[in-house]
């Protein structure tokens, strides 16, 4: 049995965990999406705390951590965002089989993770002081919440790692560029096993961000019909939370356990567009696209669905598609996540690819959900619409993008 390739070990699957407004397991999330139903709801409590910005929507998730399960002792440096992150790895650990097996702590299992910045709560005790002069509310394990490592190095505490390291806050890129980083380190041979994934806990401060830049969706009164990448109508993001993680592992080391494969990484592009730092950049976009393919050694004809970045803003979806299209050349089938649970930051990455490794699995790809008419400024690709569709393929693409010009492609194959 072959299992490595001319590039170096095959990496796969073998564990997928989240925390997301879909479900946090595949069986909920696929019912979420077939009800074509999105999760955006009106922040009531914007309209007095921020009467000066225009948008009112979010996608919040339920989430509170089970103080029993989690004892205070071992969470105690982790903010809400590392929290969710240590949520979804537990329950990835656990699907891999590998929850509690002394294997991960003996240096041969890595991670790679990231989040746009770290709790903002805990940089905001951090921050009071130069305002009030107070340092009262700056406790030991104020910074260890609040630094953009902290997801990463948590879980690295908390599961007693001592493999590499690879802390990825690159924004919207956070985790898939974990996942492209965990793949390349397995595949030249330098760890077994690596848990990559991305984690993001709502700001409004974020939502402020966008709403500046004029990106935020303002159909205020109609929630349920935001965002909707694509359409001719669309007026911009939406702004959500979660986490996604996915235990990646060398073939051989799976086979030899036993362990269930969910599929095979065999593609990763990523490029920085050395142009602007918030507009998307067409060619660069393109290349790494391009890279994910000849990584893979596949040509465009062989991928069968698209899980697209579909941000919902003007400038984000004509160019990305107008990218898609230069490398495809066809009316590639595709679809975009976030008309559900809104963009979530440094977490999109990551439940992007196992949303879209869990579509390949069973065969049906969610619809783009609001997607009434389709913007002819955007590129001719195949907008899934409607109920969905039923695609039988072995190999799927995710797409990523990021302010500060950072691109990302992933390919996965059907195992």
């Amino acid at each position: 049995m072959e299992f490595t390739t001319k590039r170096g070990r095959r990496v796969v699957v073998t564990g997928c965990g989240a925390v997301s407004a879909l479900g946090n397991d595949w069986p909920t999330a696929l019912k979420s999406l077939k009800a074509k139903k999105n999760f955006v709801r009106y922040m009531h409590d914007w309209d007095e705390k921020y009467p000066l910005m225009n948008t009112r929507l979010a996608v919040p998730v339920d989430f509170e951590i089970d103080r029993e399960k989690y004892p205070r002792k071992s969470i105690r440096g982790m903010g809400r965002v590392a929290q969710m992150a240590l949520v979804a790895t537990d329950n990835a650990l656990a699907d891999s089989g590998m929850l509690g097996n002394e294997e991960i702590t003996q240096g041969r299992t890595g991670i790679a993770y990231g989040s746009s910045i770290g709790s903002v709560d805990s940089l905001m005790e951090m921050y009071s002081m130069l305002v009030t002069n107070d340092t009262s509310k700056v406790g030991s394990t104020t910074y260890i919440k609040a630094m953009p490592q902290t997801c990463a190095c948590n879980l690295e505490v908390y599961y007693h790692l001592t493999g590499r390291i690879i802390t990825t806050n690159t924004a919207c890129t956070s985790g898939s560029i974990s996942i492209g980083y965990a793949y390349e380190t397995i595949r030249a041979g330098l760890q077994d096993m690596m848990i990559a994934g991305g984690a993001e806990e709502f700001c409004t401060m974020d939502t402020a961000t966008f709403d500046t830049l004029f990106s935020t969706s303002t159909k205020n009164d109609t929630p349920e019909l935001t965002p909707s990448a694509y359409d001719v109508h669309r007026d911009g993001l939406v702004l959500g939370e979660g986490a996604g993680t996915l235990i990646l592992e060398d073939y051989e080391h799976a086979v030899k356990r036993g362990a269930k494969i969910y599929a095979e990484i065999v593609g990763f592009g990523t490029t920085t567009d050395g142009t602007h730092i918030t507009s998307p950049n067409r060619p660069t976009i393109a290349r790494a696209l391009q890279l994910a393919l000849d990584d893979a050694g596949l040509d465009g004809s062989e991928i069968g669905y698209i899980n697209t970045h579909g941000t919902g803003t003007t400038a984000g979806d004509v160019t990305e598609t107008g990218a898609t299209y230069d490398v495809f050349k066809r009316a590639v089938p595709c679809s975009t996540v976030k008309n559900y649970i809104g963009h979530t930051l440094g977490a999109c990455g990551a439940i992007e690819s196992w949303l879209t490794i869990e579509m390949m699995r069973e065969g049906w790809f969610m619809p783009n959900l609001n997607l009434k008419e389709i913007d002819p400024a955007c590129a001719p690709l195949d907008y899934i619409m409607g109920d969905g569709r039923k695609i039988n393929t072995d190999y799927v693409m995710n797409n990523n993008f990021a302010f500060g010009g950072i691109n990302t492609s992933l390919i996965f194959k059907r195992v």
